[in-house]
């Protein structure tokens, strides 16, 4: 699901110009299926993005118009609201703070991750082979897409300076307690059914495993 960040990245097209707060919020249910959640704030900046979609390009990068942003959400819910296990997607715009909500129940990780990968197709010309979430009903594991790479690696000087502003949060939540986890940074909430995970975007694209965790949960409670 981390392919997420830099797919509202490219739709908002306004990674490179302003401080930005992204949270991924993942339900799993004891049978497979959960709720997806995937909120991105750019409003401590609002003013900047303002500024910013007046123009042409900014940085020898088009900018695009909030009605192609608009379509591209549009787009987006018909994708995924048409693949095979999904269902109640909702999205949310606000372009007066600019705050950007999605939304989705799954009836498994397979069929979200399915999901996702053909809502991607609008923006890269050929599928990611890769799986970057798997379940089998006791662990869950999650890691950053192949597919990312190219973009994370071709950021200018300047663009990874501004990403230094950005934190990326996850939070992965399920219906019997953790029982184990990889990621050291990873914080198990006291009820132990939720597991938080907090980066700076930044220091993700220096070291891409920092989103990369194994959790496990107790099957016998």
């Amino acid at each position: 699901m981390n392919k997420f960040i830099l797919f509202l990245f490219l739709i908002t097209g306004l990674v490179t110009t302003s401080c930005i707060e992204i949270i991924d919020d993942i339900l799993i249910k004891n049978d497979g299926s959960g709720t997806f959640k995937y909120n991105i704030n750019l409003s401590s900046n609002k003013t900047k993005v303002n500024a910013v979609l007046v123009l042409d390009s900014l940085n020898g990068q088009r900018v695009p118009k909030i009605n192609e942003i608009k379509e591209n959400f549009k787009k987006s819910k018909k994708i995924l609201s048409l693949q095979p296990g999904i269902s109640n997607v909702i999205i949310t715009e606000n372009y007066t703070d600019f705050i950007f909500k999605i939304q989705c129940d799954f009836t498994d990780v397979s069929s979200l991750q399915n999901g996702l990968k053909q809502v991607f197709l609008i923006f890269y010309s050929e599928e990611d082979k890769n799986n970057w979430v798997e379940w089998d009903g006791n662990k869950l594991t999650r890691s950053i897409p192949k597919i990312t790479f190219p973009l994370i690696f071709t950021l200018s000087a300047k663009e990874e300076e501004l990403l230094k502003q950005g934190n990326y949060t996850s939070i992965t939540r399920f219906e019997k307690p953790i029982s184990n986890f990889s990621n050291a940074h990873s914080i198990l909430s006291k009820s132990k059914l939720a597991l938080l995970l907090k980066v700076n975007i930044f220091n993700l694209k220096q070291n891409l495993n920092l989103i990369e965790n194994q959790i496990t949960i107790n099957k016998t409670k």
